[in-house]
């Protein structure tokens, strides 16, 4: 449950409703006007919550589940505890992240700009924006309406924001252009120097970086990741994509729509990544490479040579995922020979 401190919940809704608004079907002859408070984990709810199950790992949680109603596939459904309401949908993470935005909406703010805001006279702000205290919004910005920026960020000149983005405290943003709705945690930086060095025999010289970040719209980047800008060709992300903390994209990457990137990925230059592509935590791309749309790749993989579109790859040096469970395998065997042996 959330913490009241911190979190309020909207008023109840019946379970008619909520069926109604996630898609799911309510199991049996259950009374559908009940109504429901709130949303809790499985272990932690009680007959007044909704859960969900979407992982066979916790299947003796939601048997022993004291919530009254619960987002289930229909597959699991004779595995229920007596007396819940079942939710069916083959989708119920996604339908119980429907149900939790309904009782915890997006934040909502009054539009106002503090007196300790530091705004450029030729920046356009649009009609409802909040621009909290040490906010510095450079010569010739952009800002949409309904734009929220956090306390202390830096807003650089020239660059533009759409319609209903919030921009988190200490955020540095410059040579970017930004689409709508964007949301990025507390202490991004887009568009500072990618990395360009020349070496030569009069030893090593900077290379102008002369690109733009261009972000596409409803993209979400986490708490102290940093996206450089392009060298020439703009770095590019495409819409929808989700970025967690402490991703680093280096100078021309190009990553395409809806692609989820996981905490500590690092990204060389000129990489692209296609469509849908799903980054494990800790995975490491060199640079120039192809990722494939659909493509997944596990957690602490080293990319270095192209993946096929559709393929999952894992280890380092990452390889079809099947080889390097068979590797995996194959070594603890000999290890296991070799105790043996012993």
């Amino acid at each position: 449950m959330a913490d009241s401190r911190f979190f309020s919940a909207s008023a109840p809704i019946s379970i008619g409703d909520l069926a109604a608004l996630t898609g799911a079907s309510v199991s049996g002859e259950s009374d559908k006007t009940r109504l429901f408070s709130d949303v809790a984990p499985l272990d932690r709810a009680d007959s007044s919550h909704v859960s969900f199950l979407d992982n066979t790992k916790y299947l003796t949680d939601f048997s022993a589940s004291k919530a009254g109603a619960c987002f289930v596939r229909e597959k699991f459904a004779t595995r229920a505890p007596a007396g819940m309401i079942l939710l069916v949908t083959e989708e119920p993470y996604y339908a119980y992240a429907l149900a939790a935005q309904y009782f915890y909406p997006r934040e909502a703010f009054t539009p106002a700009i503090s007196p300790a805001a530091h705004i450029a006279k030729t920046a356009s702000i649009g009609a409802g924006c909040r621009i909290d205290s040490g906010a510095v919004i450079g010569e010739h910005v952009k800002l949409g309406k309904g734009c929220w920026i956090g306390a202390n960020t830096v807003i650089s000149d020239g660059v533009e924001i759409g319609d209903d983005s919030r921009i988190g405290a200490l955020c540095s943003i410059s040579h970017a252009i930004i689409g709508g709705r964007a949301f990025f945690h507390r202490g991004v930086h887009i568009g500072q120097d990618g990395f360009g060095f020349a070496p030569g025999r009069g030893g090593v010289t900077k290379v102008p970086q002369l690109g733009r970040v261009m972000i596409g719209d409803d993209v979400e980047i986490g708490s102290n990741s940093c996206i450089d800008r392009g060298a020439g060709p703009d770095t590019v992300i495409g819409s929808g994509t989700k970025i967690d903390n402490l991703v680093q994209i280096g100078h021309n990457v190009q990553i395409g729509r809806f692609v989820f990137v996981v905490a500590q990925t690092g990204i060389a230059g000129s990489t692209h990544i296609g469509d849908g592509a799903m980054l494990g935590g800790q995975s490491g791309f060199a640079g120039h490479l192809s990722i494939g749309a659909g493509a997944k790749i596990a957690a602490q993989a080293g990319v270095m040579a192209d993946v096929p579109a559709g393929a999952s790859y894992g280890g380092a040096p990452a390889q079809p995922i099947k080889d390097w469970h068979r590797q995996t395998v194959a070594i603890t065997n000999l290890v296991k020979k070799r105790h043996v042996n012993e």
